[in-house]
């Protein structure tokens, strides 16, 4: 079998990328409006590593004992910046960061997945490298393609190939420049049989940085949750498709856009709810409806609004109160005084 050629421009590869992304035309009357952060729903197999990505972004250990709920967590640009230095395009990050939700991955709560997907600008397929497609992973793709979400692939675990040099943090290419030839040909051969898995359910996938037609053909991105390769491939890939092809969806605007992810009590404030704030602006006293559970409209008032630090999940116990007022994007607490929400109601925090 003939190995693709993986290396091209070594760190410099970005530049394929970003010379795809250029030849996508932007409208001139929203090039300069102010962006607010992308949307990244991380989903598949829950045993893919989709929490050990985030927990290596973080820097961080996650119990993993809790499937049943959301995980979120704001990554400013300013830590993209950092561990995407090395590669040419990481001075043009122009979004304020990225916010990615981790979904449970039990096929048993489908609804769960829907209540992401209408929810996120992009979402981060993560398939095993060294399993390829499961069963689940094909139920996801059908969502995908249902709700009609741009989305990548991360092709996770590369450190668990047989041979593998571990090279902590590295951009890809870096890593796999370094590898034994029994390693290089076992990632090309299961990079194939991934490729060919995804076009017998009708999709063309290419690895990242060969991928110049962006729209049309699926990118994917080898990572290693463990050992940091291709962490920064992945959030600069992110960054520059989001910000470039969906400038009029990220565009700020006044309008209240809020979104229930979970409810759940929270350490000395009673029961929250735990929200995403698309756009416009939240209000200590702001009077809200939601829906709940049995489909009657709750009415309250804001009582405290809380806000998670970044590289923290949404919930963690270190927050800090917000003296008045809170404005997108970043992963928020809401207290109120009721248990009976509903979360992912299309009517939650009557911005519909």
């Amino acid at each position: 079998m003939e190995n693709p050629s993986l290396l091209g421009e070594g760190e410099g590869y970005v530049s394929d990328v970003d010379e795809a992304i250029e030849n996508i035309s932007v409208p001139k009357k929203v090039e300069k409006k102010h962006l607010r952060s992308p949307i990244c729903l991380m989903i598949g197999h829950e045993l893919s590593g989709k929490t050990a990505l985030l927990d290596c972004i973080r820097g961080t250990k996650s119990d993993n004992n809790d499937f049943q709920h959301y995980r979120a967590t704001y990554v400013p640009a300013k830590n993209i910046r950092e561990r995407t230095r090395k590669l040419k395009s990481y001075e043009k990050i122009k979004v304020p960061g990225l916010l990615f939700i981790d979904t449970p991955g039990f096929i048993s709560i489908p609804s769960l997945k829907y209540r992401g997907l209408a929810l996120c600008d992009i979402a981060i397929l993560v398939v095993d490298i060294n399993i390829g497609l499961r069963p689940q992973t094909i139920e996801t793709l059908n969502l995908l393609n249902m709700c009609k979400t741009k989305f990548i692939v991360v092709l996770n675990q590369v450190d668990r190939i047989y041979g593998w040099k571990t090279c902590r943090n590295a951009s890809f290419p870096n890593a796999y420049m370094k590898q034994s030839r029994d390693a290089e040909i076992g990632f090309c051969s299961m990079l194939n049989r991934t490729i060919w898995q995804f076009r017998q359910h009708g999709i063309v996938t290419k690895i990242c940085y060969q991928n110049k037609e962006m729209r049309e053909t699926v990118s994917i991105v080898p990572t290693s949750a463990i050992s940091g390769e291709g962490i920064s491939d992945m959030l600069l890939q992110l960054v520059m498709w989001t910000q470039k092809t969906m400038v009029e969806k990220l565009t700020y605007r006044e309008e209240l856009q809020c979104i229930i992810l979970d409810v759940n009590d929270f350490e000395d404030c009673g029961t929250t709810l735990n929200v995403v704030l698309v756009n416009g602006v939240l209000h200590e006293g702001d009077q809200i409806a939601v829906c709940g559970r049995q489909g009657t409209t709750i009415v309250t008032s804001i009582q405290a609004l809380l806000k998670t630090p970044p590289l923290m999940e949404l919930g963690a116990k270190i927050c800090g109160l917000i003296s008045g007022r809170l404005y997108p994007l970043q992963k928020s607490q809401r207290c109120e005084g009721h248990q009976d929400h509903c979360s992912g109601t299309s009517r939650c925090c009557c911005w519909l």
